[in-house]
């Protein structure tokens, strides 16, 4: 998809790459990638979405060709970028919806700006980092730049389950390339050191959990446990998918996530929705 790439200044101090797409009057939906990605991890996804969806996809701090700040990467840090975007490009609410890391950054400003969001939408979400892979941590100790581009290989293609276009992958192992082995490192100590964004608010937003049943890095478990705590949550299964379900079944995470933007369009944020059956 060709795509013209905006920047935009934040009051937090950073600038920031972002991609625009769909009506300008139609339901904003905010797409944030995951770890070591950058806004193009949506490439795929992006052209299956109607004009009705008010679409933003942008890079985050330290990611692709985002600002790399000397520090910063703590998930309230994240979380506050997605409010100074909202400032910046205009919007007082929008759907948030986050790609693996991506998500645990929409539930953190979900429990912190609740007047501010329409819909929250988990694709691949874990809901406690603190559980996670020790193996990575260690890798991630032994890190330098340049980074090298067979570690970003393997840890990309362990999130994959379905096949990808080649030149797609290959793309988003040159954007997580870009990321320096520092931000590697302070992002992925900022997610394990987080409060588990369920534990430490409460989440009122209207949810759509999408879920493969072959990530080997969310449990079937914990998507469950995540969907009994949201209140207004719905647990959607994509069978034969794994982790990267945004870029492995685009299409049908667009529509879903169309669907569901169309049923919280003019909900006021913080009122009473019901989950589809």
């Amino acid at each position: 998809m060709s795509s013209t790439i905006k920047s935009v200044a934040l009051s937090t101090g950073l600038t920031l790459p972002y991609v625009e797409r769909g009506e300008a009057s139609g339901v904003p939906v905010i797409l944030l990638h995951g770890y070591a990605d950058s806004w193009r991890f949506f490439d795929l996804l992006l052209p299956h979405l109607p004009e009705f969806v008010h679409a933003f996809a942008f890079s985050q701090r330290g990611h692709g060709d985002a600002d790399r700040p000397p520090h910063g990467y703590r998930q309230e840090d994240f979380a506050a970028d997605v409010a100074a975007f909202m400032d910046a490009v205009g919007l007082e609410a929008a759907v948030i919806a986050g790609q693996s890391s991506g998500g645990y950054t929409a539930q953190r400003f979900a429990v912190d700006h609740p007047e501010r969001i329409l819909g929250l939408v988990l694709i691949g979400t874990p809901r406690d980092f603190r559980d996670k892979p020790a193996s990575l941590k260690r890798t991630l100790s032994e890190l330098t730049d340049p980074v090298d581009p067979r570690f970003v290989r393997n840890f990309a293609e362990s999130t994959i389950t379905r096949p990808v276009p080649p030149v797609y992958l290959d793309m988003l192992i040159t954007e997580c390339c870009k990321v320096p082995a520092r931000v590697w490192k302070a992002t992925f100590e900022g997610l394990v050191e987080a409060e588990v964004p369920t534990e430490g608010g409460t989440i009122t937003a209207p949810t759509l959990i999408l879920w493969g049943d072959q990530d080997q890095f969310c449990s079937r478990s914990e998507q469950e446990a995540m969907a009994e705590t949201i209140a207004a949550a719905e647990l959607v299964t994509y069978h034969g998918t794994g982790h990267a379900v945004a870029c492995e079944q685009p299409e049908r995470t667009a529509a879903d996530l169309a669907a569901f933007a169309r049923r919280v369009q003019g909900i006021k944020p913080g009122a009473t929705f019901e989950p589809s059956a």
